[in-house]
Order: structure tokens, then C-alpha cells, then sequence
């Protein structure tokens, strides 16, 4: 079973959750379960766990064009063939120049050139980590490299990723209604939006649940700083039939443990309990 945590904006506390459903299926549920980190951009669940250990670790790559200015005659072919404005020549300079994060290795380019010009090359976009969290089957995690837009391919991988044993898979995925996003709940069993009762919180919701109803999925919804705000989201969740799965007070602990990268589960009696009531409607 997959289970993404969704958000339609950062802040909501959607990895807060993520890493406190992990612990609380792997100590309440009778489940092997796997937390991956979809949010590759800025992963973070791997500080919540002092004592992470990483087992193994793989790079991303991604195939691009290198064209040989010996053999180009820089004819424009691959550049007026590339659908992406990944390639750039300028004949009367003979200047070329390929940009990665632009490509989309397609290959149209290779297909174009007729002068045995361009070859395929892998270039490094990320990494894959597993790491033991000494709870639970451990963490796998996406880390993109730093600068490049090339989240979907990294997170594509990530996702082929084989966990220790079959169960429960939790996947923190990246904030907002991205490509990202839509790339980490595609093949998702359950979604479970975390969203907070302010103006913000409500018109961001709405687009992600737009978006679940696209792809079909079954969600429910999470409240988290529920004491915050309004209560214009409740009316919303009533008025569109959509199940409240659990509230969470804001509380001034929670900020100051999150903070300091600390399970909220350990330090704050009684915080598993929201997490309990969620585990008793997954089942």
C-alpha cells in the first residue's frame, strides 16, 4: 500500500506528519512500512532521526546530446528539431551549447543530425539514498542537484527504488500541485492532504483536491494548527463531502520541537494520538 502526504503549500506541516505516521504505523500497526522523501529539491525527513546512517547511495543521471564541433557543420537541424530550446548554435560564430536542465532526452536531436555529430551522454542530475533510521524498514531518499529543475526524472527513480520488504509505503511528497506532485501520487494507493484553516491554507486545498479528483484517487484530509484561523475550510470539507481524518492543535511545543529536529512523538505526551486515529480510518 502507497500513502502520499500531499500539501497545496508549504508550511501546512505536511512532513511533520509524513515522519510521525511513519513511527506511529511501524509501532501501532501490524505493518512493515518504508518512509520515502519525494520533496528532492529540499528533502528533510532525514533530520528528525538522530541517529541516520546511510546504507547506500546511488546517482541519477539523465542522457543528453554532445556534439562534436569537429563533425558539426552547424547546420540547425538538432536545435530546429529540439522541442525544448535545449539547443543553441550560432553558425557565424560556430558557437554550440547544450543545456541540461533544459533537455528532456528525447532523443530528437540524435535522430536529426546527419553527420554522426552528436552521441549521448549520461549527465548527473541526483542522487539516491538509503538511509537507517533504526525504526521501521528505513528511509529512501531523492536529492536533486542543486540548481537544476529536473525534479520528475529524480523522483521517477526514486520511486523504482525496492523497499526492504512488501507493506506500507509513505511518501512525502513535494508541496504545491506541481509535475512533481503529480508524479509522486500518480500510482498512490491513498492521498492525505494536510492543509491549515486560513484563507492561504483553504484556496491552496482546493486546487490540490482538484487535482486528486483528476487523478482519481481516494484523500482525505488532515488539519493541522487547527485552533489557527477560520473555520471557512470545515464548511468546505462538509459542503464537498470530504473526510476529516484527524485535527491537530497548533501548539507553541510542536514549533519549538520541530525546530530543533526533534520526533514529536517522543517529547510531547499525547501526540501520537492523532496519528492512532488516522491509522483506525486507513485500516
Amino acid at each position: 500500500m502507497k500513502i502520499a502526504i500531499a500539501s497545496g503549500k508549504g508550511g501546512t506541516g505536511k512532513t511533520t506528519v509524513a515522519v510521525n505516521l511513519y513511527l506511529a504505523i511501524e509501532k501501532y500497526w501490524d505493518k512493515n512500512v518504508t518512509l520515502m522523501d519525494c520533496d528532492v529539491e529540499e528533502p528533510n525527513d532525514v533530520l528528525f532521526f538522530q541517529d541516520a546512517l546511510v546504507k547506500e547511495e546511488k546517482q541519477v543521471t539523465q542522457i543528453i546530446p554532445e556534439i562534436d564541433p569537429d563533425k558539426c557543420t552547424y547546420c540547425r537541424k538538432c536545435a530546429e528539431y529540439c522541442e525544448f530550446n535545449a539547443i543553441l548554435i550560432i553558425p557565424p560564430a560556430q558557437y554550440i551549447k547544450v543545456s541540461p536542465d533544459l533537455c528532456h532526452s528525447c532523443g530528437a536531436c540524435f535522430v536529426a543530425c546527419q553527420y554522426d555529430a552528436i552521441k549521448e551522454i549520461p549527465f548527473h542530475i541526483g542522487n539516491i539514498r538509503h538511509i537507517d533510521i533504526l525504526k521501521g524498514n528505513g528511509l529512501i531518499e531523492g536529492r536533486l542537484k542543486v540548481g537544476l529543475p529536473l525534479q520528475t526524472p529524480v523522483i521517477r527513480k526514486l520511486k523504482k527504488e525496492k523497499a526492504k520488504t512488501n507493506g506500507i509505503t509513505i511518501l512525502d511528497a513535494s508541496p504545491g500541485t506541481s509535475c512533481s506532485v503529480v508524479n509522486t501520487i500518480s500510482d498512490c494507493d491513498y492521498v492525505i492532504l494536510v492543509a491549515e484553516p486560513t484563507p492561504f491554507g483553504l484556496h491552496d486545498l482546493k486546487l490540490m483536491v482538484d487535482l486528486i479528483y483528476d487523478l482519481k484517487k481516494q484523500f482525505g484530509v488532515v488539519i493541522n494548527k487547527a485552533n489557527l484561523g477560520d473555520n471557512d475550510i470545515y464548511k468546505y470539507l462538509k459542503t464537498e463531502n470530504i473526510e476529516l481524518l484527524t485535527e491537530i492543535p497548533f501548539d507553541k511545543k510542536i514549533a519549538e520541537s520541530y525546530a530543533e529536529g526533534q520526533l514529536l512523538s517522543d517529547v510531547i505526551e499525547g501526540y501520537e494520538r492523532y496519528y492512532i486515529t488516522i491509522i483506525n480510518k486507513l485500516k
